[in-house]
């Protein structure tokens, strides 16, 4: 059992973003050499997210919307966490909503995903340095 680990970093300079990281995934895929197992692919920040679905513009915008519906950002004194004088309580909502990391079976080298399927980072407290886990362990 061979394994892989690589941190990739983002710097979103607004507040939400969803950005497509498929192509850096599969990049550590083809760095790790490892033909059959699994990736984890990991949020390591409790006000961002990492969910698989598909790349489609209106989609992300359904999520904007959605999410802010469940838990909107403003007022930010509707929430007891900002009593610490943060401002991001709803960011933490909204990771929670669409979820820490994913899990994708690696067969023959590649992602094995089904039709459209995309890893995606999402962003729900930005403008600051984040980063995700890439871990890919097989042989």
């Amino acid at each position: 059992m061979n394994s892989y680990r690589k941190e990739l970093w983002f710097d979103v300079p607004t507040r939400r973003a969803f950005i497509n990281i498929t192509p850096q995934v599969e990049e550590c895929l083809r760095d790790s050499r490892i033909k059959e197992g699994l990736v984890l692919v990991n949020a390591m920040h409790i006000t961002a997210s990492v969910f698989i679905n598909d790349d489609e513009p209106g989609l992300h915008h359904d999520y904007e919307v959605f999410l802010e519906k469940l838990a909107p950002h403003e007022p930010v004194k509707q929430y007891r966490h900002n009593d610490t004088g943060e401002d991001n309580a709803d960011a933490h909502i909204k990771r929670q909503l669409m979820g820490r990391e994913v899990v994708v079976a690696v067969t023959k080298g590649k992602l094995d995903f089904g039709p459209w399927e995309q890893i995606f980072y999402g962003e729900f407290d930005g403008r600051r340095k984040k980063r995700v886990l890439v871990k890919i362990i097989g042989e």
